[in-house]
C-alpha cells in the first residue's frame, strides 16, 4: 500500500441537512453498501448523516458519487457531504450498518441547528496563526480517551467522557465576558459544528473551529509546521492514525474501550479482548468469561476470513469496533 494508492480507502463523512422521512433511506443505503463491499457505520437522523465507511477504492468512490447524486423527495440532500479520506492496508470494519438516531452526533441539547448558526471556519493553513493568539482559548471537544493519545499544543482538555458532558463544561468553565475568543477542534469537524453553534447560542461572539477537523489538518499541514502532538484516535479498527494518516501504534482494549500503548500490550495484566492494565482490576469473573468467549468467536471468524482469496463483503450485523459511545470504565492513566 502507498499513501496515494491504498489497498483500502476510508471515508469519514457528515452532512447536516434536514431530511424528511429519513428512515426510508436506511435500506437503499444499506443495500448499496452491501453491493459495493463497503464496511463501516452510517448514522441517519432528521438532522443529517454521519459515519465512517471503508472499502476498495473504486467501490468507495462509486458509493460516494452515488450518495452525492441521490435524490430524496426531489432533492440531492447529500451533494455537499463533507468527506475526509485516508487509507489502510486491510479492511478496518467487520460489518456494515446504517442506524437510525435522534442526532447524528449526540450533545443532548434541543434547538442546536448548525444550519442556522455556527462558528467561523478556519482552514488548516490558517490554524496555527489563530491558536498562537494569546487571547484565544483553545479547547479540544473530544472525549478523554481520545485526547489521551494526541492533541494540539496548548489545548485544554475538558475531561469529558461523552460529548453530552460538553454543555456542562461550558457552563462551569467558560464565560462570554472573560473568554472573548474561543477556538475548538475535533476529529473530523462534526462535533465542532454543534459545539460552536451551542456557544453562539450562549452568547459567545468570536467562536472558531478547525475546518475538517484534525484529519484535515494532518493532511494539509506539513509535519515540520505542525502543532499536533501524538496520534489521532479514530473510530475503526486502526484505533489511531499518525501525521501521515496511516495506522498508528496504539491498540484498543475491547474490555474498557481505551487506547493502549505498546508497553501496555506487554504488561502481565493485559489479556487480548478481555482487559488491559487500566481496567483489569475492575473486571469481574463473569465479565472475563464472557469476553474470553467473545474473543474466541472473533478469532474463529478471522481464521475463516483469512481463507478467502478476496476481501469479504461486510455483513450487516453489529461489529466490535470503537464506538463514539464512552467506554465502560475509566481508571488511572498509565503514563
Amino acid at each position: 500500500m502507498t499513501a496515494s494508492d491504498p489497498a483500502i480507502l476510508v471515508a469519514a463523512i457528515y452532512r447536516f441537512v434536514k431530511i424528511a422521512d429519513h428512515p426510508s433511506l436506511r435500506e437503499p443505503l444499506q443495500q448499496r453498501m452491501r453491493e459495493g463491499g463497503i464496511g463501516g457505520s452510517l448514522l441517519l437522523a432528521a438532522e443529517g448523516i454521519n459515519g465512517t465507511i471503508a472499502g476498495p477504492p473504486a467501490s468507495l468512490r462509486a458509493f460516494m458519487d452515488w450518495l452525492r447524486a441521490l435524490r430524496h423527495h426531489g432533492e440531492t440532500l447529500f451533494a455537499e457531504t463533507d468527506v475526509k479520506w485516508s487509507g489502510c492496508d486491510k479492511m478496518p470494519f467487520r460489518r456494515s450498518k446504517v442506524r437510525l438516531k435522534k442526532e447524528i452526533v449526540t450533545m443532548g441539547v434541543d434547538g442546536i441547528d448548525p444550519n442556522q448558526s455556527v462558528g467561523t471556519y478556519v482552514d488548516p493553513e490558517d490554524w496555527n496563526q489563530l491558536v498562537d493568539d494569546p487571547e484565544v482559548v483553545l479547547i479540544d471537544t473530544r472525549n478523554d480517551y481520545e485526547i489521551e493519545i494526541g492533541r494540539f499544543k496548548g489545548a485544554i482538555d475538558p475531561q469529558t467522557h461523552s460529548f453530552r458532558e460538553f454543555p456542562e463544561y461550558v457552563a462551569k468553565h467558560l464565560d462570554p465576558a472573560k473568554h472573548p475568543k474561543v477556538a475548538m477542534y475535533c476529529t473530523g469537524g462534526i462535533r465542532c459544528e454543534k459545539s460552536t453553534a451551542y456557544l453562539k447560542q450562549q452568547g459567545f461572539q468570536e467562536v472558531y473551529h478547525l475546518r475538517g477537523g484534525i484529519l484535515n489538518y494532518l493532511e494539509k499541514v506539513p509535519r515540520e509546521e505542525s502543532r499536533w502532538l501524538g496520534e489521532c484516535f479514530v473510530f475503526d479498527q486502526r484505533v489511531a492514525v499518525d501525521h501521515d494518516l496511516t495506522a498508528g501504534e496504539h491498540a484498543l482494549c475491547h474490555g474498557c474501550g481505551w487506547p493502549m500503548t505498546k508497553d501496555m500490550l506487554d504488561h502481565p495484566k493485559y489479556e487480548r479482548g478481555v482487559a488491559c492494565p487500566r481496567c483489569a482490576d475492575e473486571v469481574t469473573d463473569d465479565q472475563r468469561a464472557r469476553r474470553r468467549e467473545r474473543q474466541r468467536q472473533l478469532d474463529q471468524l478471522s481464521s475463516d476470513a483469512s481463507r478467502e482469496k478476496s476481501f469479504p463483503s461486510p455483513t450487516t450485523e453489529s461489529n466490535p469496533i470503537p464506538s463514539q459511545n464512552p467506554p465502560e470504565s475509566k481508571s488511572v492513566t498509565l503514563d
